[in-house]
């Protein structure tokens, strides 16, 4: 059985060299598999939005649906480092109100990190919750929750000006006490570039190999859909296994063919003749 990694662990990864998997997981079946694996963190996603409740993208996500999913997650990994996202509208009010919601998905679920997005513009809001006693680890770049306002899920840090603005975000994030900060969905240039400048790991969610850690969504690596982006490599083909297994189940079960002896339960009941 695996050991959990820590925080120092992880951000040791800055000078040691060792690198790091993460994989999103929204439930306790997935969890228990994850734990028995050799990836050390789960991200218990916003993207729970999309893959579990079918929204279009990750706005609409709540603490409560967050919570939910990761109190399942936790019993299911007790092995592996969890960390909980939290949702837009949890925490771009205030401080405080950013200090409340993680306390409770710190407490509810368990798990051992928080995740918020957002550079300088959150940096008070990091700062409250590291104060507060709980890890944070950042999120920029192509950041979700306000794809919005970047007109849609498209690459970022494509300009020096743009990459300016994320080595101040990155800067601020680690300044603000973050452990680690997750970038998403830039040039593997620029990884390298606000790499070179930080003192905190990088979590490279199509952010190149030049990160200490890489994370992907479960349903993206083991192929349960058939578009994923770009960075999303496909480490299994489930979804046609899956479809061809539930078409199999239906057609012993139209011919009769299911259950056969062997799946019924034969015991003989005197006098029932």
């Amino acid at each position: 059985m695996k050991k959990k990694i820590t925080v120092p662990e992880i951000m040791a990864t800055k000078q040691n060299g060792r690198k790091l998997a993460m994989v999103t997981c929204y439930d306790y079946t997935s969890a228990t598999l994850v734990n028995e694996s050799e990836i050390e963190l789960i991200l218990v996603g916003d993207s729970l939005g999309m893959t579990m409740l079918g929204y279009e993208g990750t706005v609409g996500v709540t603490v409560d649906d967050v919570i939910h999913h990761g109190k399942s997650v936790k019993r299911g990994a007790p092995q592996t480092f969890i960390i909980g996202d939290m949702p837009f509208g949890s925490y771009n009010v205030s401080v405080e109100q950013g200090i409340i919601n993680a306390n409770r998905m710190f407490t509810e679920i368990g798990c051992d990190a928080i995740k918020l997005e957002g550079g300088k513009r959150s940096a008070a809001v990091i700062k409250g919750i590291v104060e507060a006693g709980i890890p944070v680890c950042g999120h920029i770049g192509l950041t979700p929750q306000t794809t919005s306002m970047m007109g849609g899920f498209k690459v970022q840090g494509k300009s020096m000006e743009a990459v300016e603005r994320l080595l101040e975000d990155a800067k601020a994030i680690e300044e603000a006490g973050a452990f680690m900060v997750m970038v998403e969905g830039v040039p593997t240039a620029v990884t390298t570039y606000l790499k070179e400048r930080i003192n905190i790991p990088i979590i490279g969610i199509g952010a190149g190999a030049d990160c200490e850690l890489q994370g992907l969504i479960m349903q993206d690596m083991l192929g349960l859909y058939e578009w994923v982006p770009k960075f999303a490599k496909k480490y299994a083909l489930l979804r046609q296994q899956v479809i061809d297994a539930f078409n199999t189940y239906h057609q012993e079960v139209a011919e009769g063919a299911f259950p056969t002896p062997e799946y019924s339960y034969n015991t003989k009941v005197e006098g029932l003749e």
